[in-house]
């Protein structure tokens, strides 16, 4: 590769990573160019990337962004999962995907809101429900609160009824 064509991808990558919520660094060692299409396909459709990167110019593109020091994880095969706010689908196709393929690939490290999280918190995060998931639960929960409080004020609407036509009732007979 020539300089302006490296530089380039310098360039592209570190745009990439600094406009990036989520990163995911993995070792797709074992994988070939069908699996590899694979991940990308399933990866596109949460809305994430993944890119194979030469170290060497990963390296560059780390060097001015605002991101914790993960350099000493690329080494070997590298490919970047890159996704926005929610980490949770990402992680859960690159999990899903490596129990289908010999467990691979492998998270070597994640990078969350600008913080590093280790390779397990990245596997116990593909277990959570996704965002939307989790709002809609919570919406449900507050749902359920307000009917519950409306279903109680109507109970209580409903005896007052009930108690005007017993003495409605009562007037009548003895009146």
């Amino acid at each position: 590769m020539r300089l302006d064509e490296k530089k380039a991808v310098t360039a592209t990558l570190a745009a990439k990573l600094g406009e990036a919520d989520v990163v995911y660094l993995t070792d797709f060692t074992g994988l070939g160019v069908e699996s590899m299409n694979a991940l990308r396909q399933r990866l596109r459709e949460k809305d994430a990337e993944f890119m194979v990167v030469k170290n060497t110019l990963a390296l560059r593109a780390l060097e001015d962004l605002d991101l914790p020091d993960i350099k000493g994880h690329f080494t070997g095969p590298t490919g970047l999962v890159l996704t926005g706010s929610d980490p949770v689908p990402a992680a859960k196709v690159v999990k899903d995907f490596a129990a289908e393929n010999e467990n691979r690939p492998v998270i070597k490290i994640g990078v969350v809101d600008r913080r590093e999280i280790e390779a397990e918190a990245v596997y116990r995060m593909a277990d959570l429900p996704s965002m939307d998931a989790l709002l809609g639960s919570i919406a449900g929960s507050l749902t359920a609160g307000v009917s519950g409080v409306v279903g109680g004020i109507a109970a209580l609407i409903r005896d007052i009824a009930v108690m005007i036509e017993e003495v409605a009732k009562k007037e009548e007979a003895g009146g």
